[in-house]
């Protein structure tokens, strides 16, 4: 195994801190930056594993719906008869991946002040205040995107569970199989899912979890979608024995502060509030909720990666303690990823203290193979962001093949010299955790 002690740089990194961008393409190779990273070698990260099978990888491969789940999908949609159902499918697609944020007031309000500043600049046109008034509203309806809430009632329901039912099953599996990969002895006992739908959540997290979960609480505010969520879970009928055991659905949120869940989830749905002040009150409720993990997922859009840093930032940096959990949180596992058809973008926040993490960066963009060398973008645990040339010459076999074979999402095993403990390897590490924007 290649000695890390003497490596003191990664070639050709590039860094600026989260959130300004990346950095110009001309320059994106030109900075060398000395005594940047090396290899995690303390921890014997490989043993007797093959590279491709480094404790970093934690992509995971293509995921198939349970055929219980595609049969009962199936059946109720042969049951329906709906019309022109592939024409409904594709338009209700389109509509929710080019959906955006609802204007805020304040937003609003500071764009009426500025369409009549402009229009009082020509002020023989506009010499009467209500004519002023009509004249911004006018513009206004013009230049503001109209944000619609969605009301599903039972077509509309089928129609949906056509539409996402598969893409959301594989995009919540993603986010349990971190989990899993990173914290092999976390056997969660209980699970929320707010916004449950079609229950796609509770088939993943079943798939991941049934030994152990013994309580399933489906919370959403359409009646018909947890209808229909009941009959997926009995093959698609409304009698007979459900597949998964211990599944509860109910219309509103627990009332009760001191009532905590293992694993929160809300999958999509933070896009369906109509203002920030509602996703807010929403996300600092889920994290009450919460005892272990919450994990949010939204669409891999601007909007959805707007939204996931906003409820990110909200843990982060709120001041608010639960009386009956004071543990801080902190960042899990980010994550933007496109399987075949479905891209998304996902947050892990946890309870607990980072400090005890393992300190892995997490690569953040498709790795770019070259002859001889390998191309990462990095996120760091301590915000930056790297882009790093790798050659086996420079920073040994073991490194170069790890990047070689790690995908977008993997954490690559090196670690920064100014850390004063070196980690643990996510198989040693108890919590499993790494901080990272």
């Amino acid at each position: 195994m290649a000695t890390a002690r003497g490596l003191r740089h990664l070639l050709t990194c590039s860094r600026w801190r989260r959130g300004r961008g990346e950095a110009p393409q001309s320059r994106a190779l030109a900075a060398v930056v000395p005594g940047v990273s090396q290899v995690d070698n303390n921890s014997d990260f490989l043993g007797k594993r093959p590279h491709r099978r480094h404790p970093g990888i934690l992509h995971l491969p293509c995921v198939e719906v349970p055929p219980a789940l595609a049969a009962a999908a199936q059946s109720l949609l042969l049951e329906s008869s709906m019309p022109n159902v592939e024409k409904q499918v594709q338009a209700l697609t389109n509509y929710l991946w080019s959906r955006r944020l609802p204007v805020e007031p304040e937003e609003l309000q500071r764009r009426a002040v500025h369409l009549e500043e402009k229009f009082l600049e020509n002020p023989d046109l506009f010499q009467v205040e209500e004519k002023l008034r009509e004249a911004v509203l006018r513009a206004l309806r013009k230049t503001t995107y109209h944000w619609q809430e969605l009301s599903y009632n039972e077509s509309l329901s089928l129609v949906y569970m056509a539409a996402r039912l598969d893409g959301g099953f594989a995009a919540v599996s993603r986010a349990f199989h971190e989990i899993r990969a990173r914290v092999p002895e976390f056997q969660p006992q209980t699970l929320m899912d707010f916004g449950s739908g079609t229950g796609s959540v509770t088939w993943a997290a079943h798939s991941a979890w049934g030994q152990s979960l013994r309580e399933y609480m489906c919370v959403d505010s359409s009646a018909a979608m947890l209808v229909l969520a009941e009959k997926l879970l009995k093959g698609g009928s409304e009698s007979g024995e459900p597949y998964v055991p211990g599944v509860f659905f109910r219309r509103f949120l627990p009332v009760s502060p001191k009532v905590q869940f293992d694993v929160v989830v809300s999958a999509f749905s933070l896009s369906e509030l109509p203002s920030k002040a509602d996703r807010t009150e929403l996300v600092q409720t889920l994290w009450r909720k919460t005892s272990h993990f919450l994990i949010l997922v939204e669409n891999g859009t601007k909007a959805g990666h707007c939204l996931l840093m906003d409820a990110r930032d909200l843990v982060l940096k709120g001041k608010e303690k639960s009386p009956s959990d004071p543990r801080p949180g902190f960042v899990f596992a980010p994550n933007k990823k496109k399987q075949k058809e479905e891209k998304f973008s996902m947050v892990i926040l946890a309870r607990g203290s980072p400090e005890e993490a393992n300190r892995w960066p997490r690569i953040t963009q498709p790795v770019l193979k070259r002859p001889r060398h390998v191309h990462c973008h990095l996120c760091c645990p301590d915000g930056h962001m790297q882009h790093a040339v790798i050659t086996a010459r420079q920073h040994g076999r073991d490194l170069y093949r790890c990047a070689r074979v790690s995908s977008w999402g993997d954490l690559l095993p090196v670690i920064t010299p100014s850390e004063s403990e070196l980690p643990l390897s996510p198989a040693e590490d108890p919590l499993g955790v790494d901080k990272e924007a």
